[in-house]
């Protein structure tokens, strides 16, 4: 019999706790709701005004990977939803994760959560910017680590903070908390930081998404600010061999990062974290901690 757990007044069935859903670790579907449980705080300051898209991965990582921006089938009428057009469904809405009861709701579909720039109600316009530092093998997160480090000394340059977590799989994640921007104002914007990049470290960066430009280099993936795309939230899950979190650090973790292992993070390493550091994305959960974008800059000239 599925069991009935009472969370915040609402019923909800949790079945399956026993299954093992990363062998790599024995790590359980229990352990994966335990541990939604216990970083619930902090993700929903993260996620709780935004649609969200689950990546599902019921039977583990070696099993199917479906990614679902609908709310599933079946969804408790109390799981609040929000309209989020799309050009082939204009009355599409997507699922809110505002409260304990429905991420635990959530969690129960293992899922990884993803979420838009722009908070639920205002599509399209962005009160954070992402850039997504992705390695091309043989470059690893120590890669990143060096293109992380001078991406947030240029963001400085223009009066904007950067925060930076792991991807929670081969590279990181900036974040830059704003005030509410129009969503194509950020993607020029990050799509220019990108091509900077490119031009000071044309050893290390690539700003193109071409397969066959990317081995040794970090791809600076500015696309990810457009108003349909998503990210994987801090705090969450991800369906790879080991229960891998995208983990938010510090920048002192990120200038010692000099092994791969350095910067992975596994489910049973951010409460301790969390004890020592509090929430390192705290900024991002208040819009009102941002700043103006500025305008874009035009690009050095290419150099001879």
């Amino acid at each position: 019999m599925t069991p009935i757990t009472l969370v915040e007044g609402r019923r909800i069935a949790l079945s399956n706790l026993d299954k093992v859903l990363y062998p790599e670790t024995g790590f359980t579907k229990g352990e994966v709701l335990h541990y939604y449980a216990t970083v619930a705080e902090p993700l929903l300051a993260q996620i709780h005004d935004r649609a969200v898209s689950f990546l599902r991965y019921p039977d583990g990582p070696e099993g199917q990977l479906f990614f679902t921006k609908n709310p599933p089938p079946g969804a408790p009428d109390w799981v609040r939803t929000t309209p989020v057009p799309r050009s082939e469904d204009p009355s599409a809405a997507q699922v809110v994760v505002a409260d304990l009861a429905t991420l635990m709701w959530s969690a129960n579909l293992v899922v990884e959560f993803h979420i838009h720039q722009w908070p639920a109600g205002r599509p399209a316009v962005a009160d954070r910017m992402v850039l997504d530092l992705d390695p091309g093998a043989p470059a690893s997160v120590v890669e990143c680590s060096a293109v992380a480090l001078w991406l947030r000394e240029r963001l400085a340059a223009d009066g904007l903070d950067a925060y930076a977590k792991t991807s929670g799989s081969k590279g990181l994640h900036l974040a830059v908390p704003l005030e509410p921007t129009p969503s194509a104002q950020v993607s020029a914007y990050a799509k220019q930081l990108a091509q900077e990049a490119e031009r000071e470290l044309p050893d290390f960066v690539v700003h193109r998404m071409a397969k066959a430009l990317r081995p040794g280099k970090v791809f600076v993936d500015h696309s990810q600010n457009a108003a349909a795309k998503t990210t994987a939230a801090a705090y969450t899950l991800r369906a790879r061999a080991r229960p891998t979190v995208s983990a938010p650090v510090t920048w002192a973790e990120v200038e010692a990062c000099r092994t791969p292992d350095d910067l992975v993070f596994l489910a049973d390493d951010i409460g301790p974290r969390l004890v020592r550091d509090g929430d390192l994305f705290a900024p991002l959960a208040d819009p009102a901690q941002g700043r103006p974008l500025p305008r874009a800059r035009p690009l050095p000239r290419a150099r001879p």
